[in-house]
């Protein structure tokens, strides 16, 4: 099996409790699948850009236009979707450790999901629609907030973002461990 873990998290893990969480989680995991391959990425040292205008038209303009040439500025732009993406697209399981902040993901989560949730990428757009090109099949969230959440509760936008995203590329199984009330 392989992991792809992002962590999305400045704090360090002696003050996470999505950290504290992602250690525990690991350990049990790799208990009971020693083969299993986590492949881990810190988006604090590993920044994502926010998509510009480039980088829209290079993954979007060949949707479109099939026989769109990007430009030079276009090409770098896309720079790190055609760096990182390659991890996703090879994972079996995504295990996302975050915070939860103003009742939804950190920017620097969602700014990594537009960089590599893109056409080219994770899909292509075939006669019946969208196509997915990758291997994953569950999203772990390990979550930490300050507040208590309930199922359906209406403070708590990350899960349904979460869900949208990857149902978007046909990944339903989205598993949620919360360490709430941190």
């Amino acid at each position: 099996m392989n992991v792809l873990h992002v962590i999305a998290n400045p704090r360090p893990a002696e003050t996470s409790s999505s950290k504290k969480l992602a250690f525990e989680f690991f350990a049990a995991l790799t208990e009971k699948n020693p083969d299993v391959v986590v492949n881990n990425v810190d988006l604090y040292q590993n920044k994502p850009p926010y998509v510009s205008a480039e980088a829209l038209n290079y993954f979007w303009g060949p949707v479109a236009n099939p026989a769109y040439i990007p430009s030079k500025a276009e090409e770098t732009a896309a720079n790190f979707s055609n760096n990182n993406a390659q991890a996703l697209i090879d994972a079996d399981v995504l295990v996302l450790t975050l915070p939860v902040w103003l009742n939804s993901m950190p920017a620097i989560l969602k700014a990594w999901l537009d960089q590599v949730i893109v056409p080219g990428k994770m899909f292509e757009f075939g006669a019946e629609g969208l196509v997915p090109t990758h291997h994953l099949r569950t999203v772990v969230l390990l979550v930490s907030s300050d507040q208590v959440y309930k199922e359906n509760d209406v403070r708590d936008g990350l899960t349904p973002a979460i869900r949208a995203i990857f149902a978007y590329i046909g990944v339903e199984d989205i598993q949620i461990a919360w360490a709430d009330g941190q």
